[in-house]
């Protein structure tokens, strides 16, 4: 079951999403001694992000993970991990071993089996953060692909969107997880939006967390 918070925009949408976030952290740490949180990349996490990084935090006991990754060199400027580092992991004390990007240079297949020994011992997360595109994708889930079932890490090739080849965190994992947020804002949302409050079989709407999650949506993207 997901609940719809509408906000105004989406800088109350970044706001919120950072508070969530933080409640979140304190909670896991409280309950089992470490906070694992699967990042999304996107303009209102990065936001959301910005805005983390000024928060105050047990930041030692924090674990990040990345919901999908392009294929692309390590230090490429449209990298999800380089997006967090400059937005966050690097402004905070997170210890660097308890950063885990997605090794997507090494190409989708390699990638995906690599990352998906990386998770073994770590399900179910305790919060994943994603967002929506246009077409209904989220993560690097886009509509229209098939992936071998049973994998908790897929390897994509093409995407309709640059770049081709990427690696994402399968539906199931996605929705394996304490807590979940989707993030959507602006007006190009509205028609997957409408797509999705339909019921229609989109890869946003095929992430079922186990413990139900929330959509926080602004204004602008709300049909």
């Amino acid at each position: 079951m997901m609940d719809w918070t509408l906000l105004e925009n989406a800088e109350r949408v970044a706001q919120t999403t950072c508070l969530r976030i933080i409640d979140a952290a304190s909670e896991a740490v409280a309950q089992r001694g470490r906070f694992s949180l699967v990042l999304a990349g996107g303009r209102t996490p990065r936001m959301s992000y910005e805005l983390l990084a000024q928060q105050v935090s047990d930041w030692g006991r924090w674990h990040l993970y990345f919901g999908d990754e392009r294929c692309l060199p390590a230090d490429h400027p449209e990298r999800n991990s380089l997006m967090v580092a400059q937005s966050l992991s690097s402004m905070v004390p997170i210890p660097t071993a308890q950063i885990h990007p997605i090794p997507a240079e090494l190409g989708p297949e390699q990638a995906a089996r690599r990352y998906a020994e990386t998770l073994k011992a770590v399900l179910p997360f305790d919060l994943v953060l994603l967002g929506l595109g246009e077409d209904g994708h989220t993560a690097s889930l886009f509509p229209g692909q098939n992936h071998p079932r049973g994998l908790s890490v897929v390897p994509v090739h093409n995407a309709p969107k640059p770049p081709p080849d990427r690696v994402s965190l399968s539906e199931t994992t996605l929705g394996n997880c304490r807590h979940l947020i989707f993030v959507v804002t602006g007006e190009g949302k509205q028609l997957a939006v409408r797509r999705w409050r339909r019921g229609e079989d989109l890869p946003a709407s095929r992430i079922n967390p186990t413990k139900g999650g929330e959509i926080l949506i602004d204004r602008h993207a709300l049909p």
